[in-house]
């Protein structure tokens, strides 16, 4: 009996010793609690952890593009015992050019403001206007993918002046101002534009223009196309003209840029509209073309042409009675030369 609970003892003391070496201690703090069974059996004491949620800052991102661009151009003549003669002058032109473009996928929202103002004084000579503009451009266009260039648009134009123009010398009576003409286009149509900053072309085939005279004295007058007062036998104003004229036709834009030198550039901007209603395939006008030469980043100098033609603008002149007469529309053509300051914000 002895011998065999010695040998009992013996036994259990060998199966402990054997099953502690089994055993895989890991620290208590460990995520897994791994226990090899006799038959290779992994049990896991407790889950792992949720792993946490990673959040990555990434800098702003901003789907606009932008472009401030003014400049001033001046010239100034002045003589002292001048033998050949001449006039003393001096003469400014101020240009603003504001561009905000937003692009993202199939969408891109092109807006534009452009003003030009200039004036000239001459000795013994009223300060004259030269220029004066003011023109806001804003085109919408989706496209079916990413890889086409042709986007389907919706276009609005408006264009203004600031001031008032005359037929100088003569100041007293004006021929336009502020809102007389202001020019209005709303159109649908296709675009094509990959670079808005080397070619862009639009084409509407239903776009509305609207002319609006604000000055009742102009649009008495029928000036810029809308339908004059009537008048009695005395001259009297029985019924106002109408301070709005509204078409409906084509229309067809074009803008070109490119180098065509190191540091001289051309650029060339083309509008055509017709009216369906009102003389159908008579064409209005309106083409402008510089070219620019750099001098460096700051100077700037350019030569421009621009020409306009519109069937509802009639032309006066002076008959052999000194009165103004109207003698139908004429092309319209102003040439510049000047050199100044740019400056791009």
């Amino acid at each position: 009996m002895g011998k065999f609970l010695s040998f009992i003892c013996i036994l259990l003391v060998s199966l402990n010793g054997w099953a502690q070496q089994d055993t895989l201690s890991l620290p208590r703090d460990s995520v897994y609690a791994v226990k090899l069974a006799p038959k290779e059996i992994v049990f896991f004491n407790k889950l792992p952890k949720r792993s946490k949620k990673i959040t990555e800052k990434h800098p702003d991102k901003t789907f606009w593009k932008h472009r401030n661009a003014i400049g001033l151009d001046v010239s100034e003549v002045a003589f002292v015992n001048w033998n050949a003669g001449g006039s003393n002058s001096i003469s400014g032109l101020l240009n603003v050019e504001l561009k905000r473009v937003y692009e993202r996928a199939n969408i891109r929202w092109n807006n534009e403001l452009i003003a030009r103002y200039g004036i000239v004084k001459q000795k013994e000579q009223i300060v004259q206007k030269t220029d004066d503009n003011f023109e806001i451009n804003s085109t919408i266009g989706y496209r079916r993918d990413t890889l086409s260039n042709w986007f389907y648009s919706a276009k609005l134009n408006f264009q203004t002046q600031f001031s008032n123009g005359y037929n100088y010398p003569d100041v007293s009576n004006e021929i336009s101002t502020l809102m007389s003409p202001a020019y209005v286009f709303v159109g649908i149509g296709s675009e094509y534009g990959g670079n808005l900053e080397f070619l862009n072309l639009y084409a509407s085939p239903l776009t509305v223009k609207s002319t609006i005279v604000g000055d009742q004295d102009l649009a008495n007058a029928g000036s810029f196309g809308v339908t004059p007062a009537i008048l009695d036998e005395n001259g009297n104003v029985i019924q106002k003209g109408e301070n709005t004229r509204t078409e409906v036709g084509i229309l067809l834009t074009s803008e070109f840029n490119t180098k065509l030198f190191e540091n001289i550039g051309v650029s060339n901007k083309l509008k055509l509209y017709t009216d369906y209603l009102n003389n159908f395939g008579n064409v209005d006008i309106n083409w402008e073309l510089n070219f620019n030469f750099r001098v460096n980043n700051y100077v700037l100098a350019k030569i421009g042409s621009h020409l306009k033609y519109d069937d509802d603008i009639k032309a006066k002149q002076e008959n052999a009675e000194g009165e103004q007469v109207e003698v139908g529309p004429r092309v319209q053509w102003k040439q510049q030369l000047g050199i100044g300051v740019i400056v791009e914000l």
